[in-house]
């Protein structure tokens, strides 16, 4: 199984936004779960949607308005069914 790529903005509007803490709450998640050979994290630049949180792509899949609040939800919904 190939692993997934998950992609965090970090691009200035995404960092203002709170990227920073999303990147540390995604090592985090996928610490705690072991998943290291199944998820790469890669920080990359704007994704094209910077109004409503923080930007990411999981796989070929765009994820918009991640912030800490819905941080679990989006990890859950998003990446954790792409591995599981």
């Amino acid at each position: 199984m190939e692993k997934v790529v998950v992609y965090v903005c970090v691009g200035s509007s995404c960092h203002l936004k709170g990227s920073h803490k999303v990147v540390k709450l995604m090592r985090e998640a996928i610490a705690a779960r072991k998943l290291e050979e199944k998820i790469e994290l890669k920080a990359t630049f704007c994704l094209g949607n910077c109004t409503n949180g923080v930007s990411a792509r999981v796989g070929d899949n765009p994820v918009f308005g991640i912030k800490e609040e819905n941080f679990n939800e989006v990890f859950e919904k998003e990446v954790l069914s792409k591995v599981l």
